[in-house]
């Protein structure tokens, strides 16, 4: 078992959605979203049973028909955009991305191309069939477009003859978005030297249908000649039926700190759901180097950082501990450990080479713990004595899974999800609220519930820029973390979307820019077969920004989602937040009861009833 998992899926059934949204979308002028859906996840059309081939067509590596690495000592001996530019593969190894690496993005494995620097190790996609077997709820391809932005249809064809098409975007190697890219390496290589800008490769998932066997794929077809999509890697995301995520975050931002050196941090997080055996996922996201992991222990937890038992020691591919190349992510072995639904428990990561910036999740609402530099690994601690420090952030951990279970749910948000305005230390933010819920009824089954929420993230722009180090952990925007904080997340099957007080309140950002965004999170995730809530925009009359007009935007957003709910319409319901917390008798406020004091977070009372006004019953797995 693992990330590659291939276990039968009963719960998810593929909603071709497209053909619905797409007149919705074109009736609400959405044109830019709608590019940006294709870019980001692809578009699907189901066909009728095809003729297989014999024999079946060979994998990617024998497509390989052009050259785009080269060596730092020769550099003229690759020609990726026909200019004779290249990848380094100097750049390419510091990074983690050496010949043959297996890569794990967006929950897919991946394997980077084995060959030798000046060797075709890319295929110019032209609509070539490639073998490919086994199940998936995506399919993802690691590719760059040289030339300008490269966009082509291609299919997924499966053994009982049928397919789905599907459309994709991939951006310019040299010019295209941060937020999105799987890895910038900081230079390319020239016939004539070292060209000092970032060279930019991504990885593009488009949905699957988990129920039927693949036989092999159709690289996408350009729409035209302009740009060329050059494919190095492509792989099936295999279903997570046999797991349910339990604990998540997302990585708000890539921070200085420490230096740590052969130090052990100690994290306390809360599961949701339970089940009895455990495995854990670490992302070195917006990172340009590896990170090594030396060894990572799980526990139940006593109080602060001591732990009620032994720690359980957790293995990677067998090994006591890894190294996640950069931009990548480690899913840990499964490990005999029953997982309480609602249980403190504290995981352990030992850092043994040092350790200047990392992935991180700020305001964690919450206090973890490492110890003193050179104190060595203390993962198999039951003792808190080693963690003489605290830290205010998650690094590196970014979600946990338990064998089982019902599947999840997903709240997707800003800091009002995140629990800013909530007691510190207590697990009172609203997502905590909705778990407590659905582990106290026998209603609806006890989903795990993930908290993807962002302090400061927007839907509209990103705060952070999605490349480097940066003090600004506000995200990148919610529509360029769905395919990492969404629909990768395991057994994610709907998702709570409550964002827009920050873009409402950002004078550069329109009502139509946040119903855009909004169209092109729900469009894009229920292709992928999830169902999408929406919630209705929070008043913050009273904090220092919340103008009249800020209040007009935000209703006139609140009128889009309210209109939207109807069946038919572009979400499968509406969450009616702003009514559960406005004050009636001034509702461009809070309500003072629910108000943590700044006017624009609720308090713990606020985020409880939240939680409390959810109709458990539209939480249910897609029909």
């Amino acid at each position: 078992m693992g990330v590659g998992d291939q276990g039968v899926v009963r719960r998810f059934r593929m909603a071709l959605l497209w053909p619905v949204a797409l007149p919705l979308l074109l009736v609400l002028g959405a044109l830019t979203p709608l590019h940006l859906v294709t870019a980001q996840a692809g578009s699907l059309d189901r066909g009728v049973p095809a003729a297989r081939p014999t024999p079946p067509p060979p994998p990617l590596a024998e497509h390989f028909d052009n050259a785009g690495i080269s060596d730092d000592t020769d550099t003229a001996a690759a020609d990726l955009d026909g200019a004779g530019r290249s990848l380094s593969a100097v750049a390419l190894k510091r990074a983690g991305w050496g010949p043959g690496q297996r890569l794990t993005l967006h929950r897919t494995q991946l394997t980077w191309p084995d060959t030798a620097p000046g060797e075709p190790d890319n295929a110019v996609a032209d609509g070539q069939e490639v073998g490919v077997s086994g199940r998936g709820d995506a399919l993802t391809l690691l590719a760059a477009a040289t030339g300008g932005t490269a966009t082509g249809s291609g299919r997924i064809i499966y053994t009982d003859g049928t397919w789905d098409r599907y459309t994709v975007t991939v951006p310019d190697w040299a010019t295209g978005p941060h937020p999105t890219k799987a890895i910038a390496l900081p230079y390319a290589n020239a016939p004539q030297g070292r060209i000092e800008r970032p060279a930019l490769l991504y990885a593009r998932t488009v949905p699957a249908d988990p129920a039927r066997e693949v036989a092999r794929v159709e690289l996408p077809r350009a729409a035209d000649d302009t740009a060329r999509m050059h494919v190095f890697a492509l792989g099936l995301r295999a279903p997570t039926s046999r797991w349910t995520g339990t604990w998540s975050t997302s990585t708000s931002g890539y921070a200085a700190l420490g230096p740590w050196e052969d130090q052990t941090l100690r994290l306390a997080v809360r599961s949701t759901t339970g089940g009895p055996a455990v495995r854990v996922r670490l992302d070195n996201t917006f990172a340009a180097e590896p990170v090594a992991i030396g060894r990572v222990t799980i526990a139940l937890r006593r109080s602060g950082a001591e732990a009620a038992h032994a720690p359980v020691p957790l293995t990677f591919g067998g090994a006591p501990g890894t190294r996640i190349p950069a931009g990548g992510q480690a899913f840990s072995d499964p490990a005999t450990f029953r997982v309480p639904g609602g249980g403190d428990l504290l995981v352990s990561i030992h850092l043994p080479e040092p350790v200047t910036a990392a992935p991180v999740h700020s305001a964690a609402t919450g206090t973890n713990y490492i110890t003193d530099p050179g104190a060595g690994d203390a993962t198999r601690a039951a003792g808190a004595g080693p963690f003489t420090g605290t830290i205010a952030t998650w690094p590196f951990l970014t979600g946990i899974d338990v064998l089982g279970g019902p599947g999840a749910v997903v709240a997707l948000g800003d800091s009002i999800t995140d629990g800013v305005g909530s007691t510190p230390d207590a697990n009172r933010r609203w997502p905590d609220v909705l778990s407590e819920r659905l582990r106290s009824q026998s209603s609806v089954p006890h989903y795990g519930v993930l908290n993807q929420g962002i302090s400061a993230n927007r839907i509209v722009t990103d705060r952070y820029s999605g490349d480097g180090v940066s003090t600004d952990t506000g995200g990148v925007s919610a529509p360029h973390r769905l395919d990492r904080d969404v629909l990768a997340q395991t057994s994610a099957h709907t998702v709570i979307v409550f964002e827009g007080v920050n873009d409402v309140r950002h004078t550069g950002t329109t009502p139509r820019q946040v119903t855009l965004g909004l169209a092109e999170i729900a469009t894009r995730t229920r292709a992928h077969g999830k169902r999408v809530l929406v919630a209705t925009v929070a008043p913050c009359g009273g904090f220092r920004d919340c103008t009249d007009d800020v209040d007009a935007k935000r209703r006139e957003v609140n009128a889009f989602i309210r209109a939207n709910g109807k069946r038919g319409g572009l979400f499968d319901g509406v969450l009616d937040f702003d009514a559960v917390l406005r004050d009636p008798e001034a509702p461009e406020r809070l309500r003072p009861a629910y108000d943590s004091g700044d006017h624009l977070h609720p308090g713990d009372a606020g985020l409880r009833a939240i939680a409390e006004s959810i109709d458990l019953d539209m939480l249910g797995t897609p029909a």
